[in-house]
């Protein structure tokens, strides 16, 4: 079998070099130089008379061979990596191990700081992106790439989404570098928390996409001034809406613009709190006047004053009073006075609190189902938390 060498300077490669076969290819870069201007292309040198330019092949036997093409074509390959403007005083042999070695040092150096590293995209499978880190090739799971790639092109699936990505740079943290076990896995979004999460306070609002729901709650990618979906925060099921919630799909879907308000930020866990209803009034501080505002244009016995003999509580109240009188520092319960709204809110018996504070230890309900609204006086020494938690024993006492 014919042997072929190629000299590069003082060194030599057997013919192995020009094996079209991939794995020799890797393995020719894995013992020079090469392997380390590959991974840092900010080593490489514009042209200049000093640089190699090509690859002296001399065959020991001129012999026709059937695999004389693939040969030439790896050939080609080669010299066209080492037409990359490579010095060769660069070009020089150093140990793969040591180099991996190093590599991985360097690797939990990264994940010991904190710090963010550029990394390149080599490619992708079914789970996540192959991302370079010098010598090495780590692990980009897909739910650990920032929400922005999915929220600007949403028509596509992950993995047209990891197939765009494919050579781009992009901004990620070291969250595991295991040497023994090869396990070097990247988070893209601990590196956009690093960098946008200085910009969000408790209380601030924004624009959201709700992206995945789940039984107990729904995440909500936020939109910054640049127009892209950096961060997600949690909406719980409980901040959803003011309305007893069952299922949270049944109020939101995945691609939902909502809006939301930051109500608590774990900056130790990289986590945000959101609340969709704490944008909206609480229903339950409510007072009959404005539920039934008296504007002149509503009927005339819209809001009706009357004694509490002569109107029938709502189905459910007799049950509710009797359990409110159980409870300490509520004296007396009546009925004041009753309006009929002019839509349905809903057929079920619901029960708000005023939000006027008690006035001569008296304090104010409002029971609402259908049209009808009847306005509940407590006599009470209760301040309104107290009245609240109250309500809240009795209502799950009552069936």
């Amino acid at each position: 079998m014919p042997v072929s060498t190629a000299t590069l300077g003082s060194v030599s490669f057997l013919s192995q070099l020009f094996n079209p076969d991939v794995s020799s290819l890797s393995c020719f870069l894995n013992h020079t130089k090469l392997s380390t201007l590959y991974s840092k292309p900010s080593l490489l040198k514009k042209p200049s008379s000093s640089l190699l330019y090509n690859l002296k092949v001399s065959a020991s036997s001129a012999s026709a061979n059937p695999k004389t093409d693939n040969s030439q074509q790896a050939e080609a390959a080669v010299t066209a990596i080492l037409d990359n403007s490579v010095s060769t005083d660069e070009i020089k042999p150093a140990p793969a191990p040591a180099r991996r070695s190093a590599d991985w040092k360097a690797a939990r150096a990264y994940l010991h700081s904190g710090f963010i590293y550029g990394g390149r995209v080599e490619g992708f499978n079914g789970g996540g992106l192959l991302v370079r880190f010098y010598s090495l090739v780590g692990f980009l799971p897909f739910p650990q790439l920032s929400p922005s790639h999915s929220c600007k092109e949403p028509n596509k699936t992950i993995h047209q989404i990891a197939k765009g990505l494919v050579g781009s740079i992009l901004s990620v943290k070291v969250i595991q570098a295991e040497e023994e076990s090869r396990k070097l896995i990247f988070s893209e979004k601990e590196a956009v928390w690093t960098k946008f999460s200085a910009q969000i306070n408790v209380g601030d609002v924004f624009e959201g996409k709700v992206g995945s729901v789940e039984d107990y709650g729904a995440f909500v990618h936020l939109r910054f001034p640049d127009g892209l979906y950096h961060l997600t925060g949690l909406v719980h099921v409980s901040e959803v809406s003011w309305d007893l919630v069952q299922d949270v799909r049944d109020i939101l879907t995945e691609g939902d613009d909502v809006r939301v308000k930051v109500v608590n930020i774990d900056r130790g866990k990289s986590r945000l709190t959101l609340s969709i209803k704490q944008l909206e009034e609480d229903p339950l501080l409510e007072t009959l006047d404005k539920v039934i505002p008296q504007d002149g244009s509503a009927d005339s016995d819209s809001l009706t004053t009357s004694n509490s003999s002569t109107i029938e509580p709502l189905p459910g109240l007799d049950a509710i009073f009797k359990e409110l009188l159980q409870e300490d520092g509520i004296n007396d319960v009546r009925i004041s006075r009753q309006g009929f709204e002019k839509r349905v809110v809903s057929q079920d018996l619901q029960l708000w609190l005023s939000n006027a504070p008690p006035s001569d230890n008296m304090f104010t309900l409002l029971a609402r189902a259908g049209r009808q609204v009847q306005e509940i006086q407590l006599a009470t020494s209760l301040d309104q938390e107290g009245i609240k938690k109250a309500l809240q024993r009795v209502l799950e006492r009552v069936p």
